[in-house]
């Protein structure tokens, strides 16, 4: 078994360790097949160099955390291990989708974002839901990319509708191309990270490359392509309908929506949730949950999701409300 030594310096060692090194023990728990052992201002782990590595990330991340709050709580602990345990290994080759136009890998990140990867290569459709943040159409974009460079298919389609926090398109200024183009912004930026811009300017040009409102689909049939039909829970039910029977031969089609973030007026049904009950025993049909432990933006996004959550449970229960 290999040892590393860690000492903790400019540190309360209750506020970091926890009151009897409770912190310290609910990380060897995580990790039993290595010994972790706290001794004054040392950190002492026995194990395999990749349990050596794993920890020693996580106990960085914690003194990251103290540093900036000026304390380690429990549940700080079980956050930083949940989410190593729920993060793959980004270095193999294998995991990499494509590489970006500024010479970094783009890789699925968690579990769940692996998950996503092996439902696309076993089905032809796939619904990806989860909140803000969890990478589902970044994932889901890098996926089309490589489909087109392997030449899998001939060109990528993403689309979503129109309908973003009860904004009305009819009172923003410019063409509809103008009107439309800031609820797509979030494609084309990741679009951008994969393909340069001057090819994806001739891709979009030449049609190998389409981005366009939901209402565009409409009467065409999507052969030999990759779409990605993106925040799917502002469709509505014959909206989504019409999408999903545009599905040609040789199509790969996903689906990524957050279902806690419905921007319909209060009466209409989204179409979203309401595909997924009426397809959920259809073979041939892949249905992934991304969720807070899956977010790659800024820390607080975590934060806030878990106390929508919590306050939505509250709701349900009739406190709050």
């Amino acid at each position: 078994m290999l040892e590393k030594i860690i000492t903790l310096e400019n540190v309360s060692l209750v506020d970091f360790l926890g009151i009897e090194n409770q912190n310290i023990k609910t990380i060897a728990t995580a990790f039993p097949d290595s010994k972790i052992v706290s001794r004054g201002n040392e950190i002492r782990i026995k194990g395999s160099a990749p349990q050596i590595l794993k920890i020693n990330e996580i106990l960085n991340s914690l003194l990251a955390h103290y540093h900036e709050y000026g304390k380690v709580t429990a549940e700080n602990v079980k956050d930083f291990v949940d989410n190593e345990e729920n993060t793959i290994d980004a270095n193999k080759d294998s995991a990499v989708l494509v590489h970006g136009t500024r010479g970094f890998r783009i890789v699925p990140k968690t579990v769940n974002q692996k998950k996503l990867v092996s439902a696309v290569e076993k089905n032809d459709l796939v619904f990806a839901i989860g909140p803000a943040g969890t990478g589902k159409t970044y994932i889901s974009v890098a996926l089309a990319v490589r489909a087109l460079k392997n030449k899998e298919v001939k060109k990528i389609i993403i689309t979503r509708p129109a309908v973003e926090a009860g904004e009305n398109l009819g009172f923003l200024p410019g063409d509809l191309k103008e009107k439309i183009d800031p609820y797509l912004r979030p494609i084309y930026d990741a679009l951008r990270d994969m393909i340069p811009s001057e090819k994806l300017r001739y891709y979009q040009e030449n049609g190998v490359v389409e981005i366009a409102p939901l209402a565009y689909m409409r009467g065409r049939t999507l052969n030999d392509a990759y779409v990605l039909l993106d925040e799917a829970q502002n469709t509505t039910p014959m909206q989504i309908k019409m999408f999903l029977t545009r599905m040609g031969p040789q199509s790969k089609v996903i689906i990524t929506g957050d279902v806690s973030q419905i921007d319909l007026p209060k009466k209409q049904t989204s179409g979203l949730i309401e595909t997924m009950k009426v397809l959920k025993e259809v073979n041939g049909i892949g249905f992934v949950q991304l969720d807070d432990r899956d977010v790659v933006r800024h820390k607080l996004v975590k934060a806030i999701i878990k106390a929508y959550n919590q306050y939505d449970l509250q709701g349900d229960s009739g406190n709050n409300r």
